[in-house]
């Protein structure tokens, strides 16, 4: 059999090494404009939605007055009374409810995954847990109607749309983003931390609770507060379960309405004073969630840094 001799391949000629070189330099650059354009575009858009709000609802507040906007407490635009803090106290309690059932479940799901099962079972159950997140709410809020809302007025009494019916949807629907971001924590803690623990006669919930937690905390602590945001921010569902009653609430049994739900109610029919009042509620909200980001990314830094 006759051997095919070994031809060394012809090199490049100058032309197509420059041409080749331009490409890639022209790609290079292309792609670094365009993500930059992308980057600006998104932070021009919330500029401007910021600037719109603000530009709606600060005029608003200063004419009615920061104290009898924020703490009266009767809302009647018919009869030009715009005090919002019954809905300011409505959200404070659906939100601290919500995080009373969705954080403590939620970073219990993410240390029972990440320490207590095998990583394939972690595999399949925590893109399921991903999912929930895009469910859309309205399918929650549905589930409290139909289910929720009923058992809790069979065994518990009151109208069923209630402060806790918004909680109790809440606390679900803010499970995913707790345990992802907290398995992404957790994750990130070096494992010689945990086979260190056990080494020195730790059993394996005290390497947890005592190692790995301690060293997770700000990553858990944002995961939280992000998700505190979430909950803050979420209309549909609680249009459907709170029960929408303007009014100060006294037992987890009441019905509430929430900042959120009260600008979509009556967003469509607004006019004039109204409609600024609203706007300026949107003030509120913006300001209160844009505090509740900056102290979760403020946790993440924390984390990075140490």
């Amino acid at each position: 059999m006759q051997d095919i001799p070994n031809t060394p391949e012809h090199p490049k000629r100058p032309a197509q090494r420059v041409s080749g070189a331009v490409a890639i330099w022209c790609s290079d650059h292309l792609a670094r404009y365009i993500f930059m354009a992308v980057a600006f575009s998104a932070t021009v858009s919330l500029l401007l939605i910021a600037l719109f709000i603000l530009k709606e609802g600060v005029p608003f507040i200063v004419k009615i007055g920061f104290k009898d906007f924020l703490f009266a407490s009767e809302w009647d635009p018919s009869a030009g009374k715009f005090g919002i803090y019954p809905m300011i106290i409505s959200s404070l309690w659906v939100t601290l409810g919500a995080m009373l059932i969705g954080a403590p479940l939620g970073v219990a799901g993410a240390i029972f995954l990440t320490q207590f099962v095998p990583k394939s079972v972690m595999r399949i159950i925590k893109p399921m847990i991903e999912l929930l997140a895009g469910i859309p709410s309205v399918l929650y809020g549905f589930i409290g109607v139909m289910v929720l809302a009923p058992f809790i007025r069979n065994h518990f009494g009151g109208p069923g749309l209630s402060l806790l019916a918004a909680s109790i949807i809440l606390g679900i629907m803010v499970l995913p983003t707790v345990i992802s971001i907290s398995i992404d924590t957790i994750n990130a803690v070096p494992r010689t931390y945990l086979e260190g623990a056990l080494a020195l006669g730790a059993t394996r919930w005290q390497s947890v609770h005592m190692v790995i937690l301690k060293a997770a905390r700000s990553g858990i602590i944002a995961s939280i507060i992000l998700a505190m945001g979430r909950a803050v921010g979420e209309t549909m569902a609680v249009i459907m379960v709170a029960g929408n009653a303007v009014k100060i609430p006294h037992s987890a049994l009441d019905s509430v309405r929430t900042l959120t739900a009260n600008i979509a109610l009556e967003m469509g029919y607004a006019t004039g004073l109204h409609r600024q009042a609203l706007f300026a509620t949107g003030v509120v909200l913006f300001v209160v969630v844009m505090i509740l980001n900056s102290l979760a990314m403020a946790a993440m830094k924390r984390k990075t840094g140490s």
